[in-house]
C-alpha cells in the first residue's frame, strides 16, 4: 500500500477549494487533515464555515474539520492552496519557507523565474527549477509549484503538442469562459444572463504569457520560453463550467492535416492516480467539443479538441475545451502533486 500524505487546503471554503474537497475524497495517497480559510471563516467547523456549492453532499471527512487561520504551521505535509492572488504570496512563501511544499493554483508565482509552471505531460523537467528555487530563497525543504491559468490549460496542451511536432511561430486564441472561473458569487446574473461579456481583468496577459513559459524548455539554470507569440481576447459566457478556446497556428514546419491530428492524439498521458485515459482526446464530430457534452471527459482531465482544419491566414485551426475548475484548477494541482511524490520530491 503507498503512503497517504496529509493534505492541507488554503482558501478551503472556496470555489476551488470545495473542488479540492470533492476530487481528493477517497484518494489513495492523499487524506485532508487541515483547512485554512480567511478570519471570518477560522475557528468554524468546516461545514458551518463553507456554503457547499458543487453537486452532492460534502464529504464527511471533512465536516468536523476545524478552519485554521492561513498561516504555518498546519497539520499536514502538503499544502494545496486555491488562495485569490491578493493573499497568496505573502501566505505561500510562508508555508514554503516553513517547510511545506506548496502546490498552487494561484496566479502569483506562476511566472517568477525560478517557480515551476507545471502540467506533468508537457514540462515534467520544469521540476529541476525546484533546487535552484531552494537555493535562491532560501526555503530549506520547501517550495511552491505553480498550475497554469485556468484558461491557458485548455490551448497549451494541443499547442505544445503542436510545438513538438512542427514548431508554432504564432497563435491567435479567442477564450469563452465559464462563470464558474469567477469563483462564486462571481459575475452579476443581469451581467452574464442573454450577453457575452468581453473583459475578464488581468486574464489576456496571462493567457499570451503562460503558454510560453509552460512549452518552454529546461536549460539546467532556469526556462527559455518558447520562441512564438500569442495573441488573445478572452470572454466570459453563460456557461457554468468548461472553457473554450478558439486558436489560429502558423506553424514553422508545415505537417498534413493528418500529422496535425495525429500529433495531438498520440502525445502521452501519464500513468498517474488522476491522468486521464487520453491527455488531448480530437473528436471527428462537426458540433463537438460543447462545454455541456465534454467537459468531464477523463473526469474532468481530458482536454478535448474539435473542429480542425487549414485556416485561410494561418496554417491550421481548432477548437479546444477544458473543465476550468478540475483541469484547470484543482485536479492539475492534484496531478502535480502525484507527479512530485512519483519523481521522489516530496
Amino acid at each position: 500500500m503507498s503512503k497517504r500524505y496529509r493534505v492541507g487546503i488554503l482558501g478551503a471554503t472556496g470555489t476551488v477549494g470545495q473542488r479540492f474537497v470533492q476530487l481528493l475524497e477517497g484518494h489513495p495517497q492523499f487524506e485532508i487533515t487541515a483547512m485554512a480559510a480567511s478570519d471570518r471563516s477560522a475557528g468554524k467547523l468546516y461545514s458551518e464555515a463553507c456554503a457547499w456549492k458543487l453537486p452532492g453532499a460534502m464529504s464527511e471527512s471533512v465536516r468536523d474539520l476545524i478552519v485554521r487561520p492561513i498561516e504555518p504551521p498546519l497539520d499536514c505535509d502538503i499544502v494545496f492552496s486555491s488562495l485569490p492572488s491578493s493573499a497568496a504570496r505573502e501566505a505561500e512563501e510562508a508555508f514554503a519557507r516553513a517547510g511545506y511544499p506548496v502546490i498552487s493554483n494561484s496566479s502569483s508565482y506562476r511566472m517568477d523565474e525560478d517557480i515551476p509552471l507545471l502540467m506533468p505531460e508537457i514540462n515534467a523537467d520544469h521540476l529541476g527549477l525546484i533546487d535552484i528555487q531552494r537555493e535562491k530563497r532560501g526555503f530549506g525543504k520547501g517550495f511552491i509549484v505553480t498550475n497554469p491559468n485556468c484558461a491557458v490549460a485548455s490551448f497549451a496542451p494541443p499547442l505544445a503538442a503542436l510545438h513538438r511536432r512542427f514548431g508554432v511561430e504564432a497563435a491567435i486564441v479567442t477564450t469563452l469562459q465559464a462563470i464558474s472561473g469567477a469563483g462564486y458569487p462571481g459575475v452579476a446574473s443581469l451581467d452574464i444572463t442573454d450577453n457575452v461579456f468581453p473583459y475578464i481583468a488581468g486574464e489576456e496577459p496571462k493567457v499570451e504569457t503562460e503558454a510560453q513559459k509552460l512549452i518552454g524548455t529546461f536549460t539546467g539554470i532556469g526556462v527559455q520560453k518558447a520562441d512564438f507569440t500569442i495573441s488573445a481576447q478572452c470572454f466570459r459566457v453563460n456557461v457554468i463550467d468548461g472553457h473554450t478556446a478558439s486558436v489560429r497556428v502558423k506553424l514553422r514546419d508545415v505537417g498534413t492535416l493528418e500529422e496535425v491530428v495525429a500529433s495531438m492524439r498520440e502525445f502521452p498521458s501519464l500513468g498517474l492516480h488522476s491522468s486521464p485515459a487520453n491527455f488531448i482526446e480530437v473528436t471527428d464530430e462537426p458540433t463537438r467539443p460543447q462545454p455541456r457534452l465534454d467537459r468531464d471527459a477523463g473526469s474532468g482531465m481530458t482536454i478535448t479538441v474539435g473542429r480542425v482544419f487549414p485556416d485561410n491566414v494561418f496554417d491550421y485551426r481548432f477548437i479546444a475545451l477544458s473543465h476550468n475548475t478540475v483541469r484547470g484548477a484543482a485536479g492539475s494541482a492534484i496531478l502535480n502533486a502525484e507527479l512530485l511524490i512519483d519523481r521522489g520530491i516530496i
